[in-house]
């Protein structure tokens, strides 16, 4: 069994080209590794919603709890592929999970309402839907004006063509993604984080300096083997 290592942060934090390096250095290891991202826009019915919600083009308007929903059922979906991976590789590596979800689900509600909102969709995905824990969760800070701009270098998404998706977009919901990371990672909700700073002295860190950092993390990970 091998070892499930989710990478998490708001837009525009770099989560892509981190994962796909993690998986390179593990290759460059020795170790079998794959990549799955969420949401799977092109291979689930609820990917292909959320697509259309993050478009803007449902013509109805979703509670934060409908989204997650969406969110949790794409993942349900793709719980054998998920499986076979985990059983085949040494490390998959997870562009956004559950804590996504959670971020951004209870980012929408007031903080009053927040931590009910969090327990709900954990609940949901763990235990109703039976999803797997992360053995390790990685969260990328990024500052929200060096996000917004990443967002903009983006390459071309295949739900849209527009320059932000609606979560793009709110920029005070990206705002309150951060905090609930932040708190995420505090509380140690689903396993193990640790919190990798994307900027310092204002300067975004080289892609390669980020992928050190997460490989002296990852690699004895794997080494000790699934659980």
């Amino acid at each position: 069994m091998g070892r499930m290592v989710a990478i998490e942060g708001g837009d525009g934090a770099g989560k892509a080209t981190a994962a796909a390096n993690l998986v390179a250095l593990a290759h460059a290891a020795g170790h079998t590794a794959a990549l799955i991202s969420f949401p799977r826009y092109r291979d689930t019915a609820a990917g292909h919603m959320l697509g259309e919600f993050l478009a803007g083009r449902l013509p109805q308007t979703l509670s934060p709890r409908a989204v997650a929903v969406l969110y949790a059922l794409d993942r349900f979906e793709s719980a054998d592929a998920l499986a076979a991976l985990v059983a085949e590789h040494d490390l998959v590596v997870l562009d956004r999970y559950i804590a996504s979800n959670i971020a951004y689900q209870a980012a929408k509600v007031s903080p009053v309402d927040a931590p009910a909102m969090i327990a709900w969709i954990t609940r949901l995905e763990r235990e109703q839907f039976g999803l797997p824990a992360p053995d390790l969760t990685l969260y990328l800070d990024t500052p929200m004006a060096v996000a917004r701009e990443l967002i903009l270098r983006k390459r071309q998404r295949s739900y849209t063509d527009r320059s932000y998706d609606e979560h793009e977009a709110d920029v005070a919901l990206q705002a309150r993604v951060r905090e609930v990371y932040a708190a995420l990672a505090e509380a140690g909700t689903l396993g193990c984080w640790h919190t990798v700073e994307t900027v310092r002295a204002g300067t975004m860190r080289a892609p390669g300096d980020i992928a050190a950092e997460i490989g002296e993390l990852v690699m004895p990970l794997i080494a000790r083997g699934g659980g």
